[in-house]
């Protein structure tokens, strides 16, 4: 009997295809977030940030949440805390990670990544206008996006989600690949994050924008994932957090859900 359980064991190891664990986080509160504020609450044209998207620095609040974050990383046991962290180049992400990882054990990861499929929905000529600024400056696409819908909706220069969700199935092929039974921590950013939930949970066009419309993805918010072995014919990722915002709740660290650069209505 001993044989036959350590022999059932063994094959459900070895058809495990996913790491064990996967955390999806935003990166904390970035410059070009309050920069947008701004410009919607002025009702402008353009987001004034001179830096790259690819250059956009945290806020000092972004830092305070990720802080925030960090500690309660570092609060798990040590055999449930990351031991892989993938993040997006883009430096708001990459400073998200570098704190969070200075509260872990850092002799105790088995791998940190840069990941340029990790990063942010590409917005082309749209990049830095508002709302108000794409109406005016873009009526067709304006119009157009509005027809489409963001799911479909491809900016020139720029990508739609289905364009990100191509990117990130190779993410995904990594992660089966390299990380099988890993404790995976993935810093990205918003749309990121979405369209891993629409991977991840088999979701459609209508379901994720549902959840999209109900509300942005905090900044420093956690979706996470467990391997069930009971879940499918070989098992399948089982969501545990949804957005969730507790490590800056308890810390005292306000919790904001600016939206990406540039803005749009909601589809």
């Amino acid at each position: 009997r001993h044989d036959a359980g350590m022999l059932t064991f063994r094959r459900m190891a070895m058809e495990q295809k996913w790491p064990q664990e996967i955390w999806l986080v935003r990166h904390g509160q970035s410059a070009g977030n309050v920069a947008r504020d701004l410009a919607e609450a002025a009702a402008g044209h353009r987001i004034d940030i001179a830096d790259r998207d690819v250059d956009v620095p945290l806020s000092d609040l972004g830092e305070r949440q990720s802080e925030a974050l960090g500690a309660w990383f570092a609060a798990l046991p040590p055999h449930q805390r990351p031991n892989v962290v993938l993040h997006s180049p883009y430096v708001r992400a990459a400073e998200t990670a570098n704190i969070l990882m200075q509260r872990l054990e850092r002799d105790e990861l088995l791998c940190v990544r840069s990941d340029v499929r990790l990063r942010e929905k590409e917005f082309g000529v749209l990049d830095r206008l508002t709302t108000h600024g794409i109406a005016h400056h873009f009526p067709d696409l304006y119009e157009q996006r509005q027809h489409v819908g963001k799911f479909y909706f491809r900016p020139p220069g720029g990508e739609s989600w289905c364009d990100v969700i191509l990117r990130l199935r190779s993410v995904m092929d990594t992660l089966e690949r390299d990380f099988c039974g890993e404790r995976v921590l993935i810093v990205a950013h918003q749309v990121t994050v979405n369209c891993f939930r629409y991977l991840f949970e088999h979701l459609n066009e209508a379901q994720i924008l549902e959840f999209d419309r109900a509300g942005d993805v905090p900044n420093c918010s956690v979706t996470s994932y467990e391997f069930d072995a009971n879940k499918g014919k070989r098992g399948d990722l089982a969501l545990r957090l949804v957005n969730f915002v507790a490590p800056l709740e308890v810390s005292g660290t306000p919790v904001t859900v600016a939206k990406d650069l540039p803005t749009s209505p909601k589809a």
